[in-house]
C-alpha cells in the first residue's frame, strides 16, 4: 500500500481514466468506471488505498459539491410549476417501492431497521444517469422526460427531508423529540440563512461577479461555509451544502456558478465513487447471493412497472407512461450517501453498504440499456401496456367529426412550436386541428374553444380517425425520427398532394426525412441562427426597434409561461 497521497491520486486517476475510456466505447455511465476503478485499487485489488486514508476526505468534498449543485437547480419557480400530477405521481411511486423493497428484505431477514433504511435507500433514482442518458439522445424536451424531470425534483426534496430524520435519529434514542428539536433548529438555520441570501447575497454576488476567479472562490467559500454551520448545528454536511445551492437557486449568476463549480464537482466525484468501489466487500456479498439477485431485478423490472402504471392513472397515455416510468430503473446516488451516513452514524452494519454499492453498479449499467433502446422496447412490450385509461376519454371529441370537418391545417403535437403558431394561424385566419398527447394541454386547448383531439400520433387507431385526403398541411412538431419515418410513409399515402412539415435535430435526420417524403424540415438550431441573422440585419442600425423587439418577445414569454412552460 502506497502512503504517499501525491502518487495514490496519480495512479487512481490513471486506472479511471483507462477504464473510462473503455466503458465510453461501451456507451457506459462514466460513474461506473470509476467504481469499478475503486474495487482495483481497494483491498480485494491492488490495496492501493483504504478507507482511513485522508483521501476519503476528497470524495467528502465532492458530494457536497454534488449536492450544492443539485441545490441551485432546485428552483422554486420550477418547482411551483410541477404541479399535483408530479407530487402525487412522486408520493405514490416512492411509497410502493418502499413497502415493496422494505418487505423484501423483511423476508430476507434483515432487522427493522436495516429493512427500512434500504427501503428508503431503493425508493430514489439517479438524477445523474437520467439526465445524462436524456440529454445524450435529445429528449429531455419530451412529455415523458418532463414528467421525469418533475419526479426526480420531488425526489430531490424528500432527500433533504430525510437527512434531517437521519440527523434526529443519530441524536439519541427518543426520536420524536430528536426529529421536533432538529426541525426546530432546521428552521431557525434555514430562515437565518434565506434572511442573509434574500438581504446581501445579490449585493455580494453583483459586486463578485465582474471576476471569474473570485465567483469560483465564493462558490466553493459559499458551499463550504454554509455545510460547516450545518454541520456545526448538529446537521449533515451534505445538507448544508444542499442548502447552500438552494439559496443561490434564485441568483442571476447561477448558471455561471454551476458552469465554474462542475469541473471542481467532477474530479472531487471521481474520489468518492472510488472510494464507495473500495467499501466493496465481495465475501459480505457473497452471503447475500439471493437477496442481492432479487433486488437488482426489482430495481430494473418491477420499480419501472409500478411507475408505468401509476403515470397511466394520471391520465397520460400508454407510451408517454411506458417512456418516463422505465427511467426509474437504476439506484440513486443520493442512496449511496443515505446509506454511507447510516453506517457513519453507526446504524447499521457495513455490509449494507457493499450490497447497495453492488446493486447500484449493477442496475446502473441495466438501465443504461433500458434508457437507450426504450422505443425498441415500448413497440415490443406495448401490448402488456395497453389499457385504455377511462379518464382519456374526457379529453376526446368524437372522431367521425373530424373526419367530415375540413382542416386546411392539422397540427400533430401543440408543445412550445404549437402555442407560437396558433397565433399566426389566428391572424390567417385559418381552419386548423391540434392532435397532442398531453391530457393537460388538450384541457387548456378545450377550454379555449379550440377543436383538437387527445391521441398519440403513433398509435394507427389516431391515425385512422384522422381524414388526411381533405388536409392541405400537416404541421408535426413531434421529435420522434424513427416514428415520423413512417408517419411520412403513411400520410404520402393517404394524401399524396399533401404539404408535410416536420421537426429534426440533425441535419442526417434532415436529410432522411427529405428523402422519404417530407415538404420542408425545421432545424431549430438553425433557425436560431436565421434569427440572429435576421435581428443583426433588421436592428443593427435601429436599436429603438430593437427594444420594441424585445418587449414583445419578453411578452410572449410571459404569455407562454402562463400556459405553463417554464422553459
Amino acid at each position: 500500500m502506497l502512503e504517499n497521497t501525491f502518487l495514490q491520486l496519480s495512479i487512481i486517476l490513471l486506472i479511471a481514466l483507462g477504464i473510462s475510456s473503455i466503458f465510453q466505447l461501451f456507451k457506459q455511465p462514466i460513474m461506473i468506471a470509476y467504481i469499478l476503478t475503486g474495487i482495483i485499487v481497494g483491498p480485494i485489488g491492488f490495496a492501493i488505498i483504504n478507507n482511513s486514508n485522508n483521501l476519503s476526505t476528497y470524495s467528502q468534498i465532492g458530494i457536497s459539491f454534488l449536492l450544492f449543485i443539485i441545490g441551485i437547480t432546485l428552483n422554486p419557480e420550477h418547482i411551483k410549476s410541477l404541479g399535483k400530477k408530479s407530487i402525487f405521481i412522486t408520493l405514490i411511486t416512492s411509497f410502493l417501492s418502499f413497502i415493496l423493497f422494505y418487505y423484501t428484505a423483511i423476508l430476507f431477514n434483515f432487522s427493522s431497521l436495516e429493512s427500512l433504511l434500504l427501503g428508503l435507500g431503493f425508493s430514489f433514482n439517479s438524477t445523474i444517469v437520467i439526465m445524462k442518458l436524456l440529454s445524450d439522445k435529445l429528449e429531455l424536451e419530451t412529455l415523458s422526460s418532463q414528467i421525469t424531470i418533475g419526479i426526480l425534483i420531488i425526489q430531490d426534496l424528500l432527500a433533504m427531508i430525510l437527512l434531517v430524520v437521519l440527523a434526529a435519529i443519530n441524536q439519541g434514542d427518543n426520536i420524536i423529540n430528536s426529529l421536533i428539536f432538529l426541525l426546530i433548529k432546521c428552521v431557525i438555520t434555514t430562515s437565518l440563512l434565506l434572511l442573509f441570501s434574500y438581504k446581501f447575497l445579490p449585493k455580494i454576488t453583483r459586486k463578485i461577479a465582474s471576476s471569474q476567479e473570485i465567483l469560483l472562490l465564493f462558490s466553493v467559500g459559499w458551499c463550504m461555509s454554509i455545510a460547516s454551520i450545518y454541520y456545526l448545528s448538529g446537521f449533515s454536511i451534505e445538507m448544508g451544502a444542499l442548502f447552500a445551492g438552494i439559496t443561490l437557486s434564485l441568483s442571476p449568476y447561477r448558471y455561471e456558478i454551476i458552469a465554474k463549480m462542475k469541473p471542481l464537482r467532477d474530479f472531487f466525484i471521481i474520489l468518492f465513487f472510488v472510494f464507495l468501489g473500495s467499501d466493496i466487500i465481495f465475501s459480505e456479498i457473497a452471503n447475500l447471493i439471493l437477496p442481492t439477485v432479487i433486488f437488482t431485478l426489482f430495481i430494473l423490472i418491477i420499480r419501472p412497472i409500478l411507475s408505468i402504471f401509476t403515470i397511466q392513472k394520471f391520465s397520460y397515455n400508454n407510451q408517454t407512461s411506458f417512456l418516463a416510468g422505465i427511467n426509474f430503473s437504476q439506484v440513486s446516488e443520493f442512496s449511496l450517501i443515505f446509506i454511507a451516513l447510516s453506517i457513519q452514524y453507526k446504524l447499521i452494519d457495513h455490509k449494507i453498504l457493499s450490497l447497495i454499492t453492488f446493486i447500484t453498479f449493477i442496475s446502473i449499467i441495466g438501465s443504461t440499456y433500458l434508457i437507450n433502446y426504450n422505443h425498441q422496447l415500448y413497440k415490443k412490450l406495448k401490448k402488456y401496456f395497453n389499457f385504455e385509461n377511462k379518464k382519456h376519454q374526457k379529453f376526446n371529441i368524437n372522431p367521425v367529426q373530424q373526419k367530415t370537418h375540413k382542416n386546411e391545417i392539422l397540427l400533430l403535437g401543440y408543445s412550445r412550436m404549437g402555442r407560437s403558431l396558433i397565433e399566426t394561424l389566428h391572424n390567417l385566419n385559418t381552419d386548423f386541428f391540434i392532435i397532442d398527447f398531453n391530457p393537460e394541454i388538450i384541457q387548456r386547448l378545450k377550454k379555449d374553444n379550440y377543436n383538437c383531439l387527445y391521441g398519440n400520433i403513433n398509435s394507427l387507431e389516431i391515425l385512422e380517425s384522422i381524414n388526411f385526403s381533405i388536409t392541405n398541411i400537416i404541421v408535426c412538431t413531434v421529435k420522434d425520427y424513427e416514428n415520423n419515418l413512417l408517419l411520412i410513409d403513411y400520410i404520402k399515402q393517404k394524401n399524396p398532394q399533401s404539404v408535410l412539415i416536420m421537426v429534426a435535430h440533425t441535419n442526417n435526420e434532415a436529410l432522411s426525412l427529405y428523402e422519404r417524403g417530407a415538404d420542408y424540415v425545421i432545424m431549430p438550431y438553425h433557425l436560431g441562427g436565421l434569427q440572429i441573422t435576421n435581428l443583426l440585419e433588421n436592428y443593427q442600425n435601429n436599436l429603438e426597434n430593437l427594444i420594441i423587439e424585445k418587449k414583445s418577445h419578453i411578452n410572449k414569454i410571459l404569455i407562454s409561461k402562463e400556459l405553463g412552460n417554464s422553459k
